[in-house]
C-alpha cells in the first residue's frame, strides 16, 4: 500500500465487511467489548477479516474531519486560570486529549494542551485568540497541528 490514497464511499455500496470492521473498532474503543474476539463474534465477522482491514478502514468523521492541535500557554500562577482555559476549550466544542502543566516559576507556569477539534465548528486560530484574551493568560502559541 505504498501509493495509497483515500476515497469517500457510501457504506450502502460497500461489501458488508467494511461497516462491520468499523463497528468492531467502535465496540473496542468504547469498552463495550474487551477483546477483538468477542467483538468480532458479536458483530458476526472473523478475527482474520477484522485484522486484515482494521488499519485501512476509518469512519469519515474519524479520519477526515478531526484536527489535532497542540497549544503552549504561559499562565499566571493564580487560582482558576487553568480552569478558565479548559472551560473555553469545552465551550468551543474541543475535546481535550492531554494537559501537561509545569511547576510555576517566577509567578507563571507553562502548560501544553492537546485538543481534538471537529469539522469546521471550531477554528484553531480563533480559539488561540480567545484563549489569549482570558484573564491570567500571558501567552498562547501553537506547538503543532494536523
Amino acid at each position: 500500500m505504498g501509493n495509497s490514497s483515500f476515497v469517500v464511499i457510501s457504506t450502502d455500496v460497500l461489501p458488508e465487511i467494511f461497516p462491520k470492521v468499523l463497528e468492531v473498532k467502535r465496540l473496542l474503543a468504547c469498552g463495550e467489548e474487551k477483546s477483538s474476539a468477542s467483538a468480532c463474534k458479536r458483530i458476526g465477522i472473523s478475527r482474520s477479516a477484522f485484522y486484515k482491514y482494521k488499519e485501512c478502514v476509518f469512519a469519515y468523521e474519524e479520519k477526515l474531519t478531526q484536527k489535532i492541535i497542540s497549544y503552549y500557554a504561559v499562565l499566571k500562577d493564580e487560582p482558576g486560570v487553568l480552569s478558565a482555559i479548559l472551560a473555553e476549550f469545552h465551550r468551543q466544542g474541543a475535546n481535550i486529549i492531554t494537559v501537561n502543566q509545569n511547576m510555576p516559576i517566577d509567578g507563571v507556569a507553562a502548560v501544553n494542551i492537546t485538543v481534538r477539534l471537529f469539522g469546521d465548528e471550531t477554528d484553531a486560530y480563533s480559539l488561540k485568540n480567545d484563549l489569549a484574551a482570558l484573564n491570567g493568560v500571558v501567552d498562547v502559541k501553537f506547538i503543532s497541528g494536523e
